[in-house]
């Protein structure tokens, strides 16, 4: 049989979207705002336990307390560090913490490693717990409880992190009040509690050198201008994609202001944008050329290699720049990004510098990081992850590159698989290798299992075999039956294509305000077309308000829809949907539209035809004229005129102002 096609009729928006966020910030706020001065005073306490004694070892815990150590370090934590603790050891660390969360605006306590709960009541063990009966758990642990008292005495914000539910440390033990994982927790002002999973439920240790919630974390905790709850909501997305859904992050919420690790104001660019800004900017080899190997379809990759291409075959290396701003933003993208060549740049270009001792830090964890690369968990993840699964640290492989690597992929991840039989993402990893392998009955059979485990992935990928005959018996019943599952383990993809059917009522009764609560539910959840999809029910009065759409449009782009900006743009421009006619608010979409899309926007307004009002291109004029990007006649008139002005203002963004 011939290979699958690999369809998507709605489909997530890629990873790299996702990155592109905001990027009409103007150049000055992207430099000036980059190192946010901490006026609240930060503190946390960070233990990883792994080298149980009595119960089975983890490999993970210490290696994600370390890398979090570190993490918060460069946010302004004063970090206390526990790996390995004991009891004894464990108990004076919560208790000195206790003290200085007392005086503290913000405190964070976050620990991996084995946790339990009894009668409702959460346990941490310490890597000495000896545990033969159920009296041993109360006088052998640490009760959650006792941490969580001691932190509501003390003012400010409380950011409880718990990566402790992991599978039962204590099989042959009879306790009968036992549930699986941690129980929810919490109920006084003030508190963010997260769990790496939700109540009553197990997480994983996970391959490589981090736990998948760790793993996540760390990609979205530096992230600047990102509240403590957006932060969340990627953490969650990139876990249950990392595990099919099986993990599926938690959190009781009851904060009473909101909290940004990264400074409220520290851009409203993504790291992507920023090493555009920054690379382009600069016009630096070195950074256009990391920008290239991260993201290489990303929404600037056209303009990057334009750009290398001006600056010759042989350009020279740039210097350090002058501007101390630029050295605050390189160490900022650093930190965000994880990337490794970046905190090898920072440290070449400023061996002394402010960050310099962090970025040291930093790179050691990376390379032991990359040393643990070769697992087969992580390799496979590498080779065979679907684009449209948003993990943190692996952008994803679209079909026609897997289809090229397909037998070593098939060979790693049939490995993982083996050596992870709990984690059933991997036979779905496995099952993606096959049909681009053009095995499919290998890959429907494998997609059929990991889906019966309860990986959503495998659900929805199975689902759209089933709904469309691709290389399986067409069942559109089946089908919906399995994008539903999908959804309820979290997979946007899974909401979107049911909901789509329930609006079309094609082998399903029609059911719009159905398709509108499961398109709410993906949105909700941070899924960027969800959102969009969502807006063109309100525009066409499908589900919602119709003076809903141009928020939802705007929300769109800001999650990594780009779209978002241009069809806001048009509601603005034309005055429907219940907007009123705003001709600059229509030019500021459309100039958002500009840096953010891959150059849809620019051949738009630089065409010949005339596609957007008058008075709407007057502004546009204006705003790129007041920029000093734009010379010509302020005269509403669209065209190639426009080119030249609106690439510099996709490089470079509103000039600062004086």
């Amino acid at each position: 049989m011939g290979a699958a096609r690999e369809t998507t009729r709605v489909g997530a928006t890629p990873r790299r979207r996702r990155m592109a966020l905001g990027l009409l910030a103007a150049a000055a706020l992207l430099f000036a705002a980059v190192a946010p001065a901490w006026a609240e005073t930060r503190v946390a306490l960070v233990i990883g336990n792994g080298a149980y004694r009595s119960v089975p070892e983890l490999a993970n815990p210490p290696n994600d307390a370390r890398d979090v150590a570190d993490a918060l370090k460069a946010l302004g934590f004063a970090v206390t560090l526990g790996v390995d603790l004991d009891q004894a050891h464990m108990e004076k660390a919560i208790g000195d913490f206790a003290l200085s969360a007392a005086a503290a605006d913000v405190s964070l306590f976050y620990y991996g490693g084995h946790g339990l709960q009894v009668a409702a009541h959460n346990y941490l063990i310490p890597v000495d717990a000896e545990l033969h009966s159920v009296d041993d758990i109360d006088k052998r642990t640490v009760r959650l409880d006792s941490v969580l008292d001691a932190l509501a005495r003390a003012k400010g914000v409380h950011l409880v992190f718990l990566d402790a539910c992991r599978n039962n440390p204590l099989k042959g033990l009879d306790v009968a009040l036992r549930a699986p994982g941690l129980a929810r927790v919490g109920d006084a002002a003030g508190f963010l509690i997260a769990f790496a999973t939700q109540p009553d439920n197990v997480a994983y240790d996970g391959a490589g050198r981090n736990s998948p919630f760790a793993r996540a974390l760390l990609g979205h905790v530096a992230a600047p201008g990102v509240d403590v709850s957006s932060t969340m909501i990627a953490v969650r997305r990139d876990v249950i994609a990392a595990t099919g859904g099986a993990q599926i992050p938690w959190e009781n919420s009851s904060l009473t202001r909101q909290f940004y690790f990264a400074g409220e104001t520290a851009g409203d660019s993504a790291p992507e944008a920023l090493l555009w800004r920054l690379a382009g900017g600069e016009r630096d080899p070195a950074l256009l050329s990391i920008y290239l190997e991260r993201y290489p379809d990303g929404e600037h990759a056209a303009d990057v290699r334009a750009l290398l291409g001006e600056l010759g075959p042989s350009p020279k290396p740039a210097h350090p720049s002058a501007r101390a701003d630029v050295e605050e933003l390189l160490w900022r993208l650093a930190l965000s990004g994880r990337e490794r060549k970046l905190v090898e740049l920072y440290l070449a270009r400023y061996p002394a510098g402010a960050h310099a001792r962090e970025a040291q830090a930093l790179l050691a964890s990376l390379e032991e990081a990359q040393g643990a690369a070769d697992d087969p968990g992580l390799v496979c993840e590498r080779l065979a992850t679907h684009p449209h699964d948003e993990t943190a640290s692996t952008p994803g492989v679209e079909l026609p590159a897997l289809r090229a690597d397909a037998a070593a992929a098939i060979g790693v991840c049939a490995q993982a698989a083996a050596a992870h039989p709990e984690i059933a993402h991997y036979t779905a990893l496995l099952a993606r290798a096959e049909a681009a392998a053009g095995r499919m009955d290998d890959a429907y059979a494998h997609y059929r299992k990991a889906a019966d485990a309860g990986d959503a992935r495998a659900m929805y990928s199975l689902g759209l075999m089933l709904e469309t005959g691709d290389h399986a018996p067409k069942d559109p019943k089946a089908a919906y039956a399995l994008y539903q599952k999908a959804a309820e383990r979290g997979l946007a993809d899974g909401a979107i294509n049911l909901a789509v059917a329930l609006a079309e009522g094609k082998g399903i009764d029609k059911n719009l305000p159905r398709a509108y609560a499961l398109l709410q539910q993906a949105s909700q959840s941070g899924s960027a077309r969800a959102t969009y999809d969502l807006a063109e029910f309100a525009e066409h009065g499908y589900g919602g308000k119709t003076s809903d759409a141009l928020g939802l449009y705007r929300r769109a782009a800001e999650l990594g829809f780009a779209k978002g900006h241009h069809t806001a743009a048009a509601l603005l421009d034309e005055g429907r949907a219940g907007v009123a006619k705003d001709p600059a608010a229509a030019a500021d979409e459309l100039l958002s539209a500009v840096a953010a899309d891959s150059g849809e926007s620019i051949a738009d307004l630089a065409s010949r035809t005339q596609a957007w009002s008058p008075a709407t291109v007057k502004a546009l004029e204006s705003r790129l004229a007041a920029a000093g990007y734009y010379s010509g006649p302020i005269d509403g008139k669209s065209g190639p005129a426009l080119g030249p002005a609106l690439r510099q203002w996709r490089l470079l963004g509103a000039p600062e102002k004086s």
